[in-house]
């Protein structure tokens, strides 16, 4: 936003008046933007989904059991999948996530690991259309599963049904985002990925069928029905409403679940004393189904274990809603600085998200502890048994906030990894300033927070590395030494100075609302983000997206001459030069000899025209020096304090 005396320093400026032959070239800058993808009638050119929009959807019904001796899961599923695109389908693609662990798949020359899988074993696949059953023609490709189907998919709304029996072994701790982690008391099960899902078909590709490299995911929406069968002894603690709690848990672990409903402070629903304790069983033999419903959701994941001591709290969410937030750990994590304030971070970070952007839209969100995959699902997370302190309240939070990004605001993971890193990094600052007046305040980046100092400083090295791509990369084409630094760090400042020196405040959140708003369920692109930004902001922002997002610029703005107008000692003369392709509004400020300081902004419109600026500004006394970014907000190279000139 722009300063008090910005009006003043724009009217007064004189801008050089031969072109400059020095690189950058402002046209080059301020060129019009062609975004990746055009508008259409599916989606706006204002960046909201478009009047023709569509989307398919995937409904689950799923029953799984566990082996625990073996570590082998099966699974029987039925997917309900509605055509509602203009398109007849013949074939249909699936994702097979857990093929990444094969020894054969092509994400093994990236995993670095000496452990493999068969991955997913189809025993039986059958599909189910206008009435009729048959076994059709299937290819595995790698981490896919394309189906033939017997007669074509009618569009605008036509449904098929696909019946599919598999199993697969549970890789151990190497497994990273689904894995069996031993503890004290018996091993932990974390389960994700852990059926076969529906390829997204969307407007911008068709069948977008990118194999699991490493790179997230990108799945439709629809309601998950499952439930998952285990040994007697064992808790579970899924994604979505628990459905038979009176066959799962003891009327003492009801009553307490029924308080914690009500209670701001974290309540016991199993204490670490409790675990290995049978009368904290309802049966004593045998096995249990556990059956949970998740609705309107891109995914689920639960896990499973005889160890868990289980504690849970009330959420407060907006216009009198309530869900309850759970966390699950071994008791060897369970303390005051460890495990016990899990569902306090928990709590506050849903009410903080829920209250600043959107309303947190399921009944619970559990944090469990395991090997320490640090990886989000809906409804639940998979954080680390050793996590402790502000490192427990940072990756908890962070995971947690994957609930807006991608759950609710389904972008496509594979592609544009940022889309949800970035923009999730980037809600934790603000999160993180709020837990509880600031306790683990400031937000810093994990790669860099060791080194202290202050963010801007910290991208500079990224912006310095000629080699180092550019944000809107392909995800899979960003290299492990980048992946942070350009996924999660550089997007979030992006955004951070997005908010805090290019829009301000209200205009951002009021634009950035309307985004998740309209996007809520819906598979957004870049460019529908760079759209809706600019059109409900009010800011043709292309010189923004073009340099931080889509190029690796650097941003060199500088004071180059400061001194008194000649015959007139209420004006002072600056020069400003602009030696790169970034561009950002600048503060300067004025600071006098009897100690008080004046402050103007430079907005990035001044440098439209010429690399350099010329500007007289009225002074209310003799100026000592001239600081550009006194504040410390922009990523320059350096500080620059410049001394005033006599004449």
């Amino acid at each position: 936003m722009l300063g008090r005396l910005a009006a003043i320093a724009i009217a007064c400026a004189t801008v050089t008046a031969s072109a400059s032959s020095q690189t950058p070239d402002p046209r080059d800058i301020f060129a019009p933007l062609t975004f990746p993808d055009p508008a259409s009638p599916t989606r706006s050119v204002s960046g909201v989904p478009g009047p023709a929009y569509w989307q398919n959807r995937a409904d689950y019904s799923i029953e799984a059991r566990i082996d625990p001796a073996a570590h082998v899961l099966s699974g029987h599923e039925t997917i309900t999948y509605v055509n509602n695109s203009p398109d007849a389908l013949d074939i249909l693609w699936l994702q097979l996530d857990q093929n990444i662990y094969r020894a054969d798949a092509r994400a093994t020359v990236s995993r670095h690991c000496c452990h493999y899988t068969d991955g997913d074993e189809l025993d039986k696949i059958e599909v189910e259309a206008a009435g009729r059953s048959a076994a059709p023609t299937f290819i595995v490709s790698d981490t896919r599963l394309r189906i033939s189907l017997p007669a074509p998919l009618a569009p605008h709304g036509g449904t098929v049904r696909v019946r599919i029996d598999y199993h697969y072994t549970i890789p151990g701790s190497w497994g990273g985002r689904t894995a069996v982690t031993p503890t004290s008391e018996g091993e932990i099960f974390e389960i994700g990925q852990w059926f076969p899902r529906m390829a997204v078909y969307d407007d911008l590709r068709g069948w977008d069928t990118l194999p699991y490299l490493g790179s997230e995911f990108y799945c439709e929406y629809g309601d998950l029905d499952y439930r998952v069968t285990v040994p007697w002894d064992y808790i579970v603690a899924g994604s979505g409403e628990l459905l038979n709690p009176e066959e799962v848990l003891t009327a003492t672990q009801r009553d307490r679940l029924a308080q914690a409903a009500a209670s701001d402070a974290t309540v016991m629903i199993r204490t670490p004393q409790e675990v290995g304790d049978p009368t904290t069983r309802p049966t004593h033999d045998g096995e249990q189904t556990w059956h949970f419903l998740m609705r309107n959701t891109r995914d689920a994941a639960f896990a499973a274990s005889p160890a868990f001591v289980w504690d849970a709290a009330r959420i407060n969410l907006p216009n009198d809603r309530h869900a309850l937030a759970m966390s699950v750990y071994p008791p060897e994590a369970a303390g005051p600085d460890h495990w016990s304030r899990s569902t306090e971070y928990v709590k506050a970070a849903i009410e903080e998200f829920s209250r600043r952007w959107l309303p947190y839209p399921w009944p619970v969100m559990i944090n469990l502890a395991g090997q320490g995959a640090g990886m989000e699902y809906p409804g639940i997370v998979f954080d680390g048994i050793e996590d402790a302190g502000k490192k427990l309240y940072w990756i908890t939070t962070h995971e947690v906030g994957h609930s807006w990004f991608p759950m609710i605001v389904g972008s496509n993971e594979r592609r544009d990894a940022w889309m949800d890193e970035g923009f999730n990094t980037f809600i934790d600052v603000y999160a993180q300033d709020a837990f509880n007046n600031g306790e683990y305040a400031p937000k810093r980046d994990p790669e860099y927070a060791e080194g202290g100092g202050n963010p801007v400083d910290e991208i500079l090295p990224v912006l310095a590395d000629d080699a180092a791509p550019a944000i809107l990369t392909p995800a899979d084409q960003i290299s492990e030494k980048y992946r942070h630094p350009i996924s999660y760090f550089k997007p979030a400042l992006g955004l951070v100075l997005l908010r805090e020196q290019i829009l301000g405040a209200d205009r951002f959140d009021d634009a950035f609302r309307g985004y998740i708003a309209a996007w809520a369920y819906k598979h957004p692109s870049p460019s529908d983000f760079f759209r809706l930004m600019d059109n409900r902001a009010g800011e043709d922002l292309s010189w923004w997206w073009r340099g931080w997002f889509m190029r690796s610029a650097k941003l060199d703005l500088s004071v180059t001459r400061a001194v008194p107008v000649a015959g007139e000692p209420r004006r002072l003369h600056l020069e400003l030069s602009n030696r790169a392709r970034l561009i950002m509004p600048a503060t300067l400020e004025l600071r006098l000899s009897h100690g008080g300081t004046q402050r103007l902004t430079v907005p990035a419109e001044a440098w439209r025209q010429s690399n350099t600026l010329s500007i007289d500004v009225p002074v209310s006394g003799e100026v000592k020096e001239v600081v550009l970014d006194p504040d410390h907000k922009l990523p320059l190279s350096g500080r620059m304090v410049h001394p005033l000139e006599v004449r």
